[in-house]
């Protein structure tokens, strides 16, 4: 058990996991083959240990090459830093373990997968020291409009240079139909109709052309109107 000292998993679940080994190596043992049983329970009761790291204990799947090489690493850091009196360097770490810096480098990304923070651990030992969570970004809603700034910016110049005035002074002076069209010199009804040729092109260069044109907007029966629509029915009363 000493191998696996350093492991997050406590002593007494291992033991456990250990028992287990033993277990089966007992009930399998044949003593006709001529081998000890301690010689016959030792590879069973680690190999037990390992199935129990592989499938127990990874919060995110890896893979079995990456586990393995986790595990090479391991030892030979260990090996190493008794050897040389310090931590070994990447260089010295592949080449005790036999792996390329591809493979080690995949070996410390699955110990960091064994070994997964909490979202709600300290960054330090500090009392007002932030979690992780804290410090995790979130969705930022200026991209989607920069997204979509960047899109009517690429069909801007498309336009013709009457209809982007119109559509600066509405949109970003804030100014009313009639205060454009007093300033361009122009009718109310006149700058409507520019600033609707303008959308509907720039909504048709956004959408590939499968914009649907917009609905007119129903004209309002005013006084003047119903009583030129009801002189003809009072003349031809009249008449009859």
């Amino acid at each position: 058990m000493r191998r696996y000292r350093d492991s997050p998993e406590s002593l007494e679940d291992l033991m456990q996991v250990g028992y287990l080994g033993l277990l089966k190596a007992i009930n399998n043992y044949n003593p006709e083959l001529g081998h000890g049983l301690v010689a016959y329970a030792q590879p069973c009761v680690s190999g037990e240990l390992k199935r129990h790291f592989r499938d127990k204990r990874w919060q995110v799947r890896v893979q079995r090459t990456s586990q393995e090489h986790m595990l090479m690493v391991r030892d030979a850091r260990t090996a190493l830093a008794q050897e040389l009196g310090r931590s070994p360097d990447n260089h010295e770490l592949a080449e005790a373990a036999g792996l390329s810096f591809e493979e080690l480098r995949e070996a410390e990304h699955a110990e960091m997968a064994f070994r997964p923070y909490y979202l709600d651990a300290p960054v330090s030992a500090d009392d007002e020291a932030a979690t992780f969570g804290e410090l995790l970004g979130g969705d930022d809603p200026g991209i989607e409009h920069s997204l979509d700034s960047d899109a009517l910016w690429a069909h801007w110049p498309d336009l013709p240079e009457r209809q982007r005035h119109i559509l600066a002074m509405r949109f970003y002076g804030n100014m009313t139909q009639a205060e454009i069209g007093q300033r361009l010199g122009i009718s109310q009804m006149h700058v409507s109709r520019l600033l609707d040729a303008a959308l509907t092109r720039l909504r048709e260069c956004l959408t590939g052309g499968a914009a649907r044109p917009r609905a007119p907007r129903p004209r309002r029966r005013t006084a003047r109107t119903a009583t030129l629509a009801e002189s003809p029915k009072r003349q031809s009363g009249a008449a009859s």
